[in-house]
């Protein structure tokens, strides 16, 4: 069946380095058109913790069955290692039919029997979620014969799910051996954002990386070294860079097996690199403990650095408050335990005030953003984690590689 290119503006969108062919730009009407999507949302008691990524999800649903698609959806939920109910997609139906407006359908499997006869009753227009993709192994495994039972089930594929992008698993990559692939809307959405705040950004470019581990994020901090004009750390990881300086630490959380890329990091940066100046300190990382300030290369003994000081986050607000684009990956304290959510708190406002075009991204905070109040505040929050993180190194994510070029 071939593949009819609408008219009109034309529809194209940014991948790491080549444009991508959007499904905005392809005529659905009739067609079976299979959508990844990432609905890993976190369950509690059988229902919706929050469904922040259905809701994220359901403006590409939408337009393909107003467009007259029969949508067929696939998702992972969680880490099954059989088929626990417990990771069944089924209670997200009600919830992602709420969100796009129509009935949805659910086949109890995502290949064989049960997804091929619900397909076969799919008008257009209507949608259907199968069962999670993780009840097969051979879904991570990337399994060919497995991507092949999934591609049969549709005529076009979408990939709409970045944050499942860094993943070369079969309904990400697999698929689009034998289907064409396309950018979904909210893959559009990222890699627009992604490409707008990293390749084309307004200067200053300011970024604030903050969470525990340099090892995780070393990668990140040398790839933005090249684009950025100042770089702030904060979180448990600034403990780090201070102790490769051969300041106190107390107890504070300290990887020493990343001082060695602490120092290169800190030697590369130059000047860009911005530290913290003061931190808030606790004998213990809990609530309601006696809080002290000091001086960052002073900490004492039995004290440990659990958020930053005032000093700092007029320091840090400095450098945000006159930039044109701001990255924003990890809170610069243990921001879920209120005593150590200010300075997260503080910077997070500045940034949101700052006029800058301010692109957030990362699970913690994107989860201290909506605590503190701070949602809706941003130009982009991305809703990858790791996909976020490893576009940011520089990585070609495979989940984007495969999409048709423009």
């Amino acid at each position: 069946m071939g593949i009819q290119l609408s008219h009109g503006r034309s529809h194209l969108v940014h991948g790491a380095a080549t444009l991508k062919a959007s499904i905005t730009s392809v005529d659905v009407a009739g067609k079976r058109v299979l959508v990844r999507e990432d609905l890993n949302v976190p369950m509690a008691g059988g229902t919706i913790a929050d469904d922040s990524r259905v809701r994220a999800a359901a403006p590409t649903l939408a337009h393909l069955a107003r467009r007259g698609a029969r949508v067929i959806v696939m998702s992972h939920l969680g880490r099954p290692k059989d088929r626990e109910p417990e990771l069944s997609l089924k209670p997200i139906v009600p919830d992602l039919a709420r969100r796009v407006g129509r009935d949805v359908r659910f086949a109890e499997d995502c290949v064989g029997e049960p997804a091929t006869s619900a397909v076969d009753t799919l008008q257009s227009g209507q949608l259907l979620l199968l069962e999670n993709v993780r009840y097969h192994k051979e879904d991570e495994a990337n399994d060919a014969g497995f991507a092949r039972r999934l591609a049969a089930l549709g005529d076009l594929f979408v990939n709409d799910a970045f944050a499942a992008s860094h993943r070369a698993h079969a309904s990400v990559v697999g698929v689009a051996a034998y289907l064409p692939a396309f950018a979904g809307e909210l893959m559009e959405a990222e890699l627009r954002a992604l490409r707008q705040a990293l390749d084309n950004p307004r200067r200053p470019m300011v970024a604030l990386v903050g969470g525990a581990k340099v090892s995780t994020k070393v990668g990140v901090l040398r790839n933005l070294l090249q684009k950025v004009d100042s770089l702030l750390i904060g979180g448990a990881m600034a403990n780090t860079f201070f102790k490769a300086r051969g300041w106190p630490t107390g107890s504070g959380l300290v990887e020493d097996t990343a001082l060695k890329e602490a120092k290169e990091v800190a030697a590369e940066a130059g000047d860009k690199l911005v530290l913290p100046v003061d931190v808030v300190c606790a004998r213990k990382m809990e609530a309601g403990e006696a809080l002290r300030i000091m001086e960052a290369d002073k900490v004492e003994p039995g004290w440990m650095a659990l958020d930053i000081g005032p000093r700092s986050i007029s320091l840090f607000n400095q450098r945000v408050r006159g930039a044109g684009t701001v990255i924003w990956n990890g809170p610069v304290g243990v921001a879920e335990i209120k005593d150590f959510g200010d300075g997260t708190k503080a910077v997070g406002e500045a940034i949101a005030a700052s006029g800058a075009y301010t692109l957030v991204g990362g699970g913690d905070t994107v989860a201290a953003i909506e605590s503190l109040g701070l949602a809706g505040r941003f130009s982009h929050v991305s809703t990858g984690g790791g996909a976020t993180l490893e576009y940011l190194e520089g990585k070609e994510l495979p989940g984007i590689a495969i999409l048709k070029e423009a």
